[in-house]
C-alpha cells in the first residue's frame, strides 16, 4: 500500500498528478486538486502527456516525467538545464564605484546627472552608495549617458564548478576560508 502524498490516506493504485508544478502520487479524492498526468503505453516513449477528455492511457507513475524535455532546446549532454537567467547579464559588483567615477570624470553633480537621466537625485545618491540596484531602464540610461558598462564581463567561468582536479583531490577545507 502506498500513501497519498497530499492527505496521507492509504491507496492501492495512486494517480500521478501535477499540483502547482510538483508531481505527486495522490488518491482519487486529491486528484481534483491538480492535473492528472498520463504516460503513453509504449515502452519506448518516456515523454508524458497531461490528460484531457480525449486522451487515453494508463495512470501509472513515472518518476522521471520529462524534466529534461520541457522546453530546454539546445542543452547539451547531461549538464544542468539552461534557463532565462543564463542569458541575462549580471550586474558588476562595483557598479556603484563605476557610476560615481564616471560622473566625477565628466564633472557632473549628482543633480545634473539626475536631470539628464530624468530621474531623481536621491536615486543617483542611493546608486552611488550601493544602497539600491538600478532597474534595467535606469541601467541603460546610465550606460549610454556616462559611456560605461555596469554588467560584469561574461566568461566561461560562470559554469558550474566541477572541482579542482579530475582526481578529486580537493576537499571543502581546501576551498573555504575561515573567518577566525
Amino acid at each position: 500500500m502506498v500513501q497519498c502524498e497530499m492527505c496521507g490516506k492509504d491507496v492501492g493504485s495512486p494517480n500521478r498528478v501535477k499540483i502547482e508544478g510538483a508531481e505527486l502520487d495522490v488518491c482519487d479524492d486529491c486528484t481534483e486538486f491538480g492535473t492528472e498526468i498520463r504516460t503513453e503505453d509504449s515502452a519506448s516513449s518516456t515523454s508524458t502527456k497531461y490528460s484531457t477528455s480525449s486522451s487515453s492511457g494508463s495512470s501509472g507513475s513515472s518518476s522521471s516525467s520529462g524534466s529534461g524535455s520541457s522546453g530546454s532546446s539546445g542543452s547539451s549532454g547531461g549538464g544542468r538545464r539552461r534557463d532565462m537567467f543564463d542569458q541575462m547579464d549580471e550586474l558588476a559588483q562595483d557598479y556603484d564605484e563605476r557610476i560615481r567615477n564616471a560622473r566625477e570624470n565628466t564633472d557632473m553633480s549628482q543633480e545634473d546627472l539626475a536631470n539628464e537621466l530624468n530621474e531623481k537625485a536621491s536615486l543617483i545618491r542611493k546608486l552611488e552608495r550601493g544602497d539600491t540596484l538600478p532597474s534595467d531602464d535606469v541601467q541603460k540610461k546610465l550606460e549610454s549617458s556616462l559611456d560605461i558598462t555596469l554588467t560584469a564581463g561574461s566568461s566561461d567561468a560562470d559554469e558550474e564548478w566541477e572541482g579542482g582536479s579530475s582526481s578529486g583531490s580537493y576537499t571543502l577545507g581546501d576551498v573555504v576560508k575561515r573567518k577566525d
